[in-house]
């Protein structure tokens, strides 16, 4: 068979963009938004996140299943030849309006242009000989079941059922498996239906009154969109800084992007807020994006763990730097970075960033605890490390302000209720990744004992 002799852009690109992945050059996220992708057309360009994030997504099984196919499965395969095998099978087997032919010839004719001529030959076979062969059914019986079945590590899946059961694993996992809802944040009620207009379809929040979720059209090219108004933000994110409150004078540790403290100015606007960020390059983003009337969000190029103010703030947020498995959704390829011994290293940090801001809020000033995270050493491990070291800092249960929260208007009732549920024996609250979309989340409030 004589191959295409040009491959679709959007083939092209996603191709690109996973090899850049897979070589640690890049995050999907941050390649999707780059040139070469901007550059396509809107449909190309849907094509092209599909692709990616779908192969992403779906590359454990992938590998398995094509593995099976080679003459020696065991054999180690050039990274451009993996890449190749894994676009085409994705489109066979996950994407049904792609016909075969077209999936396998350009899967051939990228393996060709990247320079493996000889290779090509055998992408052509096994990707034929995976389209006629009868779809492999995976059961879910077990957590190493389930994680081949949903194309997650096993270890991972086996430390979810050891801590939440089975079928909650399951829930996760199939959260991971799908494009979580887009949820958008509006800075004025107007905002919709200028979106409306625009063709940008909106339904309400699960959690949030403030919040609503994009059921039809490209928020992203809206003018709202261009000019800030509207926001993308998942519920969740938009929840930690709602958790976190009122002040006078706030403290965001970790600042970067920015949306959180877009929320404290809006919810205190007489506040003296400070922003901090390790990075220049995410710092001088968050400067642009921060630039409000009044100058007064000081944005500070600052490590949050080394922070040495004393008794300076009555509020601090630290949404700490994590693993990210409670997004696993929307940013697929953390699956394929994280190893166990990670969590580990990251909790030494997060303990050392949320000691900081406990000495940096006056007593009886409160901090709020966050990641999105599901594991317990990024999340009550750390809390709980810093009650014990830290005297006089006690947990303040989170019912109470989850129902001042409802007494505002500020959470929907089936939000309110949904949280209730999440909070534990601590008083600290998990969001757990479920069927509304909504990615994971760890939430705890702090208070500095009175002297």
């Amino acid at each position: 068979m004589k191959a295409v002799a040009q491959v679709a852009a959007a083939r092209r690109t996603a191709f690109h963009i996973l090899l850049a992945v897979e070589r640690g050059h890049g995050h999907a996220d941050d390649l999707l938004r780059a040139r070469a992708a901007d550059a396509l057309s809107a449909v190309d360009r849907k094509l092209a996140t599909a692709l990616v994030l779908g192969a992403l997504r779906w590359q454990i099984r992938l590998d398995y299943q094509l593995h099976k196919l080679l003459k020696r499965p065991g054999a180690k395969l050039e990274t451009e030849v993996r890449v190749a095998l894994r676009l085409g099978a994705l489109q066979i087997l996950h994407m049904d309006r792609i016909p075969a032919r077209a999936a396998i010839d350009e899967s051939v004719e990228l393996a060709k242009q990247a320079g493996h001529r000889f290779a090509s030959g055998m992408v052509n076979a096994v990707l034929r000989r995976l389209a006629n062969e009868p779809r492999e059914e995976f059961p879910e019986r077990t957590a190493a079941e389930l994680a081949l079945a949903t194309a997650h590590p096993a270890w991972m899946v086996e430390r979810w059922a050891r801590s939440f059961g089975l079928g909650a694993a399951r829930a996760i996992c199939q959260h991971g498996q799908s494009q979580p809802a887009a949820a958008v944040r509006l800075d004025a009620p107007e905002v919709e239906a200028e979106l409306t207009g625009q063709g940008v379809m909106l339904e309400p929040g699960v959690l949030l009154a403030a919040a609503r979720r994009v059921t039809a059209g490209d928020v992203t090219a809206s003018a709202a969109f261009a000019a800030g108004r509207a926001r993308l933000q998942d519920e969740g994110s938009q929840l930690v800084a709602e958790i976190a409150g009122r002040g006078e004078a706030i403290l965001d540790c970790c600042a970067a992007p920015g949306g959180k403290t877009l929320i404290l100015a809006e919810r205190n606007p007489g506040a003296r807020i400070v922003a901090c960020e390790a990075s220049r390059a995410r710092l001088a983003a968050l400067r642009e994006r921060l630039a409000l009337p009044g100058g007064r969000v000081e944005c500070r190029l600052a490590a949050a763990e080394a922070l040495d103010e004393e008794a300076a703030y009555d509020l601090a947020l630290v949404d700490a730097p994590c693993s990210g498995t409670g997004t696993l959704g929307r940013n697929p390829e953390i699956r394929h970075r994280l190893k166990m011994e990670d969590l580990g290293r990251q909790a030494e940090r997060q303990g050392a960033i949320l000691r900081a801001a406990l000495r940096a809020v006056r007593p009886g000033g409160r901090v709020v605890y966050a990641t999105c995270s599901l594991e317990p050493e990024e999340n009550e491990a750390v809390v709980a490390a810093a009650l014990a070291e830290m005297t006089g800092v006690r947990t303040i249960p989170m019912p109470a302000r989850i129902e001042a929260l409802l007494g505002e208007s500020l959470l929907t009732a089936a939000g309110a209720e949904r949280l209730m549920n999440g909070v534990g024996p601590e008083g600290w609250l998990r969001l757990m990744p479920d069927g509304t979309g909504g990615d994971g989340f760890f939430m705890a409030q702090l208070e500095r004992g009175r002297e």
